[in-house]
């Protein structure tokens, strides 16, 4: 009796990147994918928790997770993950610009070594000394700043400047002015530096930038909300080591774990984000199979008391939420995934 109480107190928070697709592609992309389970939890679930804007800032996946974990900032948490003290931290991630057209475009990733970070680093420092401000690699993609005094700045997640134009993207804020000198003394600096040529001489991508976001200082609150968490997204990880979340690594099957759980994948962003829509199909049929239908079936069967489904995009967030119960309102007819799909913004 003990084990059915435990077994119906038992939620799951699962959250999915960009599984609507715009409107001017969505019927091509999604034709004859056979997804019954998941249309029907999206088709069933109650809107009693509407989409609302984040905070009051434009919505992007850092703030979603964040405010998940009761966290502020993303770069106190990612430093912490990384190895690194207390302090004034920023993320400053390594990237490649490029002018195309009349835009410089951010290109997020480049693929360097860990020497190369390193030696990059090491450069940085070198020409920065004495200015209050030290540059740390413990990551080949993952770089920061501490600074002796948190800045007042608003900055732009890697995740919303990416593929757009650094401009309207940069540093705003008291100190902003600072952050744009920065921004462009580094440019010039990794621009000449001879790593860069050897990398652009070889075919590689040069790091002839660096990504300013996350600015924050102190560690997170210790406020949590589920047992475990599991995900393919690494600030989920992050944040769970911090809160003291037990996690996993995104499964190939879910598993019915005891207690509430935090799911989210990210699997059709990646393939979105390349152009590689069949890439984007065969994870969704995979997902359906794996994670849709299993959690459909557990729902039905009482093993879990709510399903509470995010599906988060580049500026949007939508809810459902489904009971036991509403898995019989059959009146809810299911619709096709593209009848879901949203207007294309620039």
């Amino acid at each position: 009796m003990r084990s059915a109480k435990l077994a119906l107190m038992k939620n799951v928070h699962l959250l999915i990147a960009d599984l609507f697709l715009p409107r001017d592609f969505a019927a091509e992309v999604c034709a004859d994918l056979a997804l019954p389970a998941l249309e029907k939890i999206l088709a069933r679930g109650r809107t009693d928790l509407a989409a609302r804007p984040l905070h009051t800032k434009p919505f992007c996946t850092e703030s979603l997770l964040c405010e998940l974990f009761a966290c502020p900032s993303v770069a106190p948490v990612s430093a912490a993950f990384d190895g690194l003290p207390e302090g004034c931290w920023l993320r400053a991630d390594p990237v490649h610009v490029r002018l195309q057209r009349e835009q410089v475009v951010l290109l997020p990733n480049p693929q360097i070594s860990m020497d190369e970070a390193r030696e990059l680093c090491a450069s940085l420092n070198e020409h920065f000394a004495g200015q209050d401000i030290e540059f740390f690699a413990p990551h080949p993609q993952r770089w920061y700043v501490r600074t002796d005094k948190l800045p007042s700045i608003a900055t732009v997640p890697m995740s919303q400047a990416s593929g757009r134009n650094i401009h309207g993207n940069l540093p705003t804020g008291s100190d902003a002015r600072r952050w744009h000198q920065l921004f462009n003394e580094i440019q010039m600096l990794l621009f000449a530096h001879p790593l860069n040529g050897a990398r652009e001489a070889s075919g590689q991508m040069p790091v002839n930038s660096l990504w300013f976001w996350g600015n924050g200082a102190g560690a997170l609150p210790a406020q949590n909300k589920y047992d475990r968490a599991s995900s393919d997204e690494v600030l989920v990880e992050m944040l769970s080591a911090s809160a003291k979340v037990a996690f996993s690594p995104w499964q190939k099957q879910w598993k019915n774990n005891a207690g509430d759980s935090l799911l989210v994948w990210t699997g059709l962003r990646c393939a979105l984000q390349k152009g590689d829509f069949s890439q984007w199909r065969r994870a969704l049929q995979d997902f359906e199979t794996a994670y849709a239908q299993p959690l459909w079936q557990a729902l039905q069967r009482g093993h879990i008391a709510t399903l509470q489904v995010d599906v988060f995009g580049a500026d949007s967030l939508a809810h459902t939420r489904l009971t036991r119960a509403d898995t019989r309102a059959f009146w809810r007819r299911s619709k096709r995934l593209a009848d879901y799909s949203r207007a294309q913004k620039d």
